[in-house]
């Protein structure tokens, strides 16, 4: 590499994922097993699974980017933007979302980040319940707000990431 250069943009692929090689070799499998021991996976979850096989698939879809300058051209793959599944696309989301909350949500004040973290045996009724989980969450802010109790109330707010 020269003096003063970029080093070349390698695009990943996502398909040398270990998650997106089991999910593309053993999804449909893992379905028909559920199914055989009578438990129906929601449909969101097929939905994703069947995105995130798809994700950075030139053949599933892609926009076509090219450089004014030096008219270089390039096809980028739609992502998938499956939570929980795909590390790239979850990483992507978490940090858009970081930003949008540093520059438009949050005032110039000090933070406070509070942390809410299941036991395994709870997860699976949490993750499929959201009204358990907005309950569970709820408990928590309040107990939260209860150690700020007498500050004034503009001093005290709260943003909840599922």
């Amino acid at each position: 590499m020269g003096q003063g250069l970029a080093p070349a943009y390698v695009p990943r692929d996502p398909r040398a994922s270990l998650a997106r090689q089991t999910v593309t070799h053993s999804g449909a499998s893992f379905v028909a097993e559920m199914a055989a021991q009578r438990v129906e996976l929601p449909g969101s979850v097929k939905r994703a699974m069947d995105r995130f096989t798809g994700c950075g698939d030139l053949e599933r879809g892609f926009v076509r980017l090219r450089c004014t300058a030096c008219r270089l051209e390039r096809l980028v793959p739609f992502s998938c933007k499956v939570r929980g599944l795909c590390a790239s696309c979850g990483a992507k989301r978490m940090a858009q979302q970081s930003a949008h909350l540093v520059d438009h949500v949050f005032s110039d004040v000090p933070l406070r980040q509070w942390v809410l973290s299941a036991p395994f045996p709870l997860r699976p009724m949490l993750s499929l319940d959201r009204e358990l989980q907005s309950r569970c969450l709820g408990i928590f802010v309040h107990e939260i707000f209860q150690v700020y109790r007498g500050r004034p109330s503009d001093e005290v707010g709260a943003v909840s990431v599922i």
